[in-house]
């Protein structure tokens, strides 16, 4: 009991201080480059947090186990939109950039839109697979050819910023603060895992919850991290970059090792879910007359979605047993 506690302490003081040197990492990195920090949120750390659901989700597929791949990705995205930007707003609101609006969140959209179509048949064939990660290919290739051709306007419309560390202390610091960041976020689940099943909760429940959470405090820490920093663009940009990271090519890995069968609540339930609170984050956003962003009371609402989503899958999954 002891050492499940002292591992959810130390795991809570290295997340947030692997988040800080990962959040200063990538601004840092943006900066050398003169990128814009969004298209830096997106690529690095979107990806980068992401990281474990990829590893996770192949690993299922070759373990023959396609239900857990599709599950963690499709349910990373719902905790990564309702529970991360939820939580990130309520603490700060979160500046929207107007591409961010007009553009990124449209593109998840369609993504989501083309996941529902392909899975409409309950199967993820070795097809539907390569399609996904060609989309992946152009829409990553699209993101940086527009970072790229947007870095002259960015330029001109930023004031000159001290470059505080060398390129190589940045990316140095941007990997050290990812490893730790999985690494912490690992040591927590398990400390609290571990304290949970000391008390007698059931594993079901810890699943749906510490375990969920668990999964996607990489990007809870790095986004609350990088709000509370003042750089919006690396929070918003780490959501949406997860999330099409987790749709397209996270299941496109897991689908090319191994064509994979879905169960119908995956279409029926979570991808309606996803979909809609994709598709909510657009007005919520928007601002006819004001700077574009997701206040706390859009923050309020997106954790509210979140618990009601949880409380449903931990309602229904009993209601289950007990016919």
């Amino acid at each position: 009991m002891l050492l499940s506690l002292a591992a959810v302490v130390v795991g809570i003081v290295v997340l947030v201080w692997s988040a800080d040197r990962f959040v200063d990492g990538a601004v840092q990195v943006a900066r050398h480059y003169n990128m814009p920090t969004f298209l830096i949120g997106m690529v690095i750390i979107g990806f980068g947090t992401s990281a474990p659901e990829m590893i996770v989700s192949a690993v299922s597929a070759l373990q023959g186990n396609p239900q857990i791949a599709l599950g963690n990705a499709y349910g990373s995205n719902i905790t990564n939109i309702a529970l991360i930007l939820g939580i990130t707003a309520l603490m700060k609101p979160i500046l929207v950039d107007k591409n961010a609006l007009t553009r990124e969140m449209p593109i998840l959209l369609a993504v989501t839109a083309l996941a529902i179509v392909q899975l409409y048949d309950l199967s993820v064939s070795r097809f539907d697979a390569i399609l996904m990660l060609f989309v992946f290919a152009v829409v990553m290739a699209r993101n940086i050819y527009n970072g790229k051709r947007s870095r002259v306007a960015f330029l001109e419309n930023q004031e000159p910023i001290e470059k505080k560390i060398t390129l190589g202390k940045s990316v140095f610091f941007l990997i050290l603060g990812l490893v730790f960041l999985i690494i912490s976020s690992r040591l927590l689940v398990w400390g609290a895992v571990s304290i949970a099943h000391y008390f007698g909760v059931s594993d079901l429940l810890i699943g749906l919850t510490i375990v969920a959470i668990g999964t996607s405090l990489p990007e809870l820490a790095s986004s609350i991290a990088a709000v509370r920093k003042g750089e919006n663009d690396i929070a918003l940009g780490n959501v949406l970059g997860s999330n099409l990271f987790n749709t397209l090519a996270v299941v496109g890995i897991a689908g090319l090792i191994s064509p994979m069968k879905a169960d119908p609540e995956i279409l029926y339930r979570d991808l309606p879910i996803m979909a809609f609170l994709t598709l909510i984050l657009i007005p919520m956003a928007f601002r006819r007359q004001k700077e574009n962003r997701i206040n706390r009371i859009s923050g309020f609402i997106l954790v509210l979605c979140y618990a009601s989503y949880i409380a449903f899958l931990i309602v229904s999954t009993y209601a289950a047993k007990a016919l």
